[in-house]
């Protein structure tokens, strides 16, 4: 028995011992912080700095391998130089209005891409697009349609924005109580939304009160809410300080108000304009003194490579360059990095999960939801799979690279509209196909009228046109009519394809207008002219079945607008004004030609029994619920918007969504939908930028589509008031007074 004591106290020293002699950032029964910190404390003020860069260094002394921090995630794992699954780009994503498909979607993007990292790091590769850190999603405010980059965007809305983004943080950063599967990034923080070719040395002016009411939401929901790991500090500058190293937009708010604990990076270059776009720095070691003392961890660039002579220089405490390095490992250490792979269940994704059949199976739903059925005159639509010829003609027709969106990965296969069609009738049928026109000049001189008489026997004519994202998108080279530096200078469709569109108009067939596009797209004389209407968005590498399965109605669209489509480009204010007045649809008091959440279905709905308490107490919630049935023939989804509208004498939006659900409904099926409503939801940003709630009388809306005089005298959309009784009460104040 003494031996077996004497045994098991030697086993236990030794224990001890091996706990002892093993550093503690390498025992794994110590917390991330305190690992983190202890390596931290083991490197010299170079070996930290050389981690503060997207391109971190190997210090090989304490086995740390190198890492590249930026990775892209949008809509499917970008660039990664593998083959992967390709979902509708964001803006797509966003007009599915589908919280748990979004989720599902967003689980599915960073299993590919535990895949695609694991798969480089078998072969000793730690370049740029094969980490877990992915800079994704961009959840800036769509408030102008000219800016190219909103393609990216969720839209226009902060609440919608939100819901989807935190969904997206869910699906990346997974369910594991310890390890992230991969992290996320809210971008670009903040007020962020063009114009691309002066966001170097921009300096944003926008009141407490939009600042607090449009552009900060969505940050506040993924940081507070969502838990989100990362966020990215824009490029341009608000109240004369650069984002990454703004004191109200990083110090007070994202620090001390929201209490972030994560990693912040710059966005590619941001420290740069710091001395030479927004010259708020006299050099590069100043530049990046002040960038780190605001809190930005991490730089995308070669600028922090003076931070050891900021140091040296005083300009920076070496403190602060500690709490960096803390985040940034902390993340490294959540990513299960330095840990066995049996204790991190995600380093066991296998490579054959890319572009697996329920993958590829998602990417097809996701198309299909995303699409937007604008107009559908006389019920055109859908069309009969026995139709004996058809024409199919525009510049996206065949277009494998615009279904792809930008920030995107490469599937093995995309399918075009044209090979969509295609495949959805067989060889039975006559199809003729012609891309026509490019998309903004005709520059081989075609002759439409031509074209138009050589299909006129056609029984339908598919025209599958729109814009592209070589066209719009970030920072880029083009300059061309409508087109400028990414940006569009007129959100009007080419004036080449109306041209097309009227030649063909002039046989008397029958038309589907089928647009792509990442951003909203004025089409008036479409609107009036052609019976059917269908919005594919960058649909991903599904489009092109999915946009058939909806034109043979063997899809049921339900998709809505995330953004107003505008008449033209003249009812929108100066692209450089920030401000919110007569913009988007919570604050536009023109008429659109489609407003946000606008979007047709091949069945009709009815709504009734708006079951709303009269009165809610302020600071509580208040849950209201509605019947919706389904009163047509045909199965389909619905999406279900819940609008608020604030007492007299408030500022406040015209009306706001604060809820929506997607459900699916068997014809002749009814549902009872119901919503809960926060004391957050329910308030008010006054001037000062503080969020409030105020006893007042509030209208609720409920229907399919935003509350119009027409869809309210319709009965397409039903109201109730509720009485908001108490006393006033501060829900946040960010300190903008």
């Amino acid at each position: 028995m003494f031996h077996k004591q004497l045994l098991a106290a030697s086993v236990s020293l030794m224990m001890l011992s091996a706990k002892a002699q093993t550093p503690v950032y390498k025992n794994t029964s110590y917390s991330f912080e305190e690992r983190a910190k202890d390596l931290v404390k083991r490197m010299t003020l170079e070996e930290k700095v050389s981690q503060m860069m997207n391109k971190s260094a190997a210090i090989d002394r304490l086995d740390v391998p190198a890492y590249n921090w930026w990775n892209e995630g949008l809509h499917g794992v970008g660039r990664s130089g593998m083959h992967v699954t390709v979902f509708p780009q964001a803006i797509g994503l966003a007009a599915t209005f589908d919280k748990q498909a979004m989720y599902k979607t967003a689980d599915i993007i960073s299993t590919e891409a535990r895949a695609v990292h694991h798969a480089y790091e078998r072969k000793g590769s730690r370049d740029i697009y094969q980490g877990l850190t992915f800079w994704t999603p961009n959840i800036n405010i769509f408030r102008d349609p000219r800016w190219g980059r909103g393609q990216e965007t969720y839209g226009e809305d902060p609440y919608l924005t939100a819901q989807m983004g935190i969904q997206l943080v869910k699906g990346f950063q997974g369910n594991d109580p310890k390890y992230l599967k991969i992290t996320a990034c809210a971008k670009h923080f903040a007020i962020h939304s063009g114009p691309e070719n002066s966001r170097h040395s921009f300096n944003v002016a926008v009141s407490n009160y939009d600042l607090a009411d449009t552009y900060l939401p969505a940050f506040h929901d993924l940081v507070v809410d969502g838990k989100v790991a990362s966020v990215m500090c824009a490029y341009n500058a608000f109240g004369g300080q650069p984002c990454c190293g703004n004191d109200l937009l990083m110090t007070n708010i994202l620090y001390n108000q929201w209490k972030f604990h994560g990693y912040v990076t710059s966005d590619c270059g941001a420290i740069d304009d710091f001395f030479k776009g927004h010259k708020t720095s006299t050099d590069a070691t100043s530049a990046a003194a002040d960038a780190v003392i605001h809190g930005t961890d991490v730089e995308c660039g070669h600028t922090y490579t003076t931070l050891v002579n900021a140091v040296k220089q005083g300009l920076v405490a070496e403190s602060k360059v500690n709490e960096s390095v803390q985040h940034l490992f902390e993340i490294r250490f959540r990513l299960g990095l330095f840990d066995p792979a049996s204790m991190v269940k995600y380093s066991s994704i296998p490579e054959s999960v890319l572009e697996s059949a329920p993958h590829k199976a998602q990417a097809l739903q996701m198309a299909r939801e995303s699409i937007v059925l604008l107009k559908n005159a006389n019920n055109l639509l859908p069309l009969s799979k026995s139709i004996r010829k058809i024409a199919v003609l525009g510049p996206n027709a065949n277009d494998s690279i615009s279904v792809l969106g930008n920030y995107n990965g490469f599937p093995t296969k995309t399918t075009t509209v044209l090979q969509g069609i295609k495949d959805k009738l067989g060889k039975n049928v006559e199809l003729t196909y012609e891309r026509g026109t490019d998309f903004v000049t005709n520059k081989d001189n075609v002759d439409f009228a031509a074209i138009a008489n050589r299909v006129k026997d056609a029984d339908v004519i598919v025209f599958v046109g729109g814009i592209t994202p070589s066209l719009e998108g970030e920072e880029m080279p083009v300059k061309i009519e409508g087109f400028d530096g990414g940006d569009r200078t007129s959100i009007d469709l080419p004036h080449v394809q109306t041209a097309f569109l009227k030649a063909l108009n002039a046989t008397g067939k029958p038309i589907v207008f089928v647009m792509m596009t990442g951003s909203a797209l004025a089409t008036p004389w479409e609107a009036g002219n052609i019976p059917a209407i269908v919005n594919a968005w960058y649909g991903g590498q599904a489009t092109g079945e999915a946009v058939a399965d909806v034109l043979f109605g063997d899809y049921n669209p339900a998709g809505r607008l995330p953004v107003t489509f505008y008449k033209s480009t003249d009812q929108l204010p100066s692209f450089t004004d920030y401000s919110m007045n007569n913009r988007t649809y919570r604050y536009f008091s023109g008429e659109p030609l489609y407003g946000f959440g606008y979007g047709l279905s091949y069945t009709t709905f009815a709504y009734s029994n708006f079951g709303v308490p009269s009165s809610v107490v302020t600071g509580k919630p208040v849950t209201v619920s509605v019947d919706v049935q389904n009163t047509g023939k045909v199965d389909g989804d619905e999406v279900v918007e819940l609008y608020v509208k604030h007492g007299t004498g408030v500022k406040a939006p015209i009306h706001a969504l604060e809820g929506f659900e997607r459900i699916h409904f068997k014809a002749g099926e009814k549902k009872t939908v119901k919503f809960t409503l926060t004391a957050r939801q329910l308030s008010v940003v006054d001037d000062n930028g503080v969020r409030l709630q105020v006893p007042e009388k509030l209208q609720l809306f409920v229907g399919g589509q935003q509350p119009t005089a027409a869809a309210l005298s319709s009965k397409k959309v039903i109201n109730k008031t509720v009485e908001v009784k108490g006393n006033q009460i501060v829900i946040e104040d960010l300190g903008l007074h």
